[in-house]
């Protein structure tokens, strides 16, 4: 797998409804604090009418602009979302790009902000997508539980 290493990890985020992929996007770079110049935050969200669904060429061209060389870690709201993402990474990428494409089990908005931060601290692909996965054991409400 080849990787750059000076670049940071992109991330797609993938929901039925663009809405939600865009205010994902937002809120995360808002909080994450993003620089300009970090990792690539790019939403992919609904169909091309505008209406609910996932698209994989949708994905596709998002993971394009996602990636800087160093890879593409998707997160999706729902189960159908991951079979398109699956789509586009086995179907409409090209193959060096296909390889450095990650789906993460984590939730969309507390996965996409951990994944986020941790790119933002030129973490590699295993690691990004690693903290996006754990994000679906966090415990949100600690002493409250």
């Amino acid at each position: 797998m080849t990787q750059d290493s000076t670049a940071a990890v992109g991330i797609v985020v993938v929901s039925h409804s663009a809405e939600v992929a865009d205010a994902t996007v937002r809120l995360v770079a808002q909080l994450a604090n993003l620089p300009e110049d970090g990792p690539r935050l790019v939403a992919a969200g609904g169909l091309a009418d505008g209406s609910v669904g996932t698209d994989a060429v949708r994905i596709a061209d998002a993971v394009r602009r996602a990636d800087a060389g160093a890879g593409v870690v998707i997160l999706a709201d729902l189960g159908s979302a991951v079979l398109s993402a699956g789509t586009a990474i086995d179907d409409l990428l090209e193959p060096d790009v296909a390889e450095r494409t990650v789906i993460s089990r984590g939730p969309l908005v507390e996965g996409t902000f951990v994944a986020a931060v941790q790119a933002s601290a030129s973490d590699g692909l295993d690691g990004v997508r690693a903290a996006a996965d754990e994000a679906a054991d966090m415990d949100k409400l600690g002493d409250r539980a």
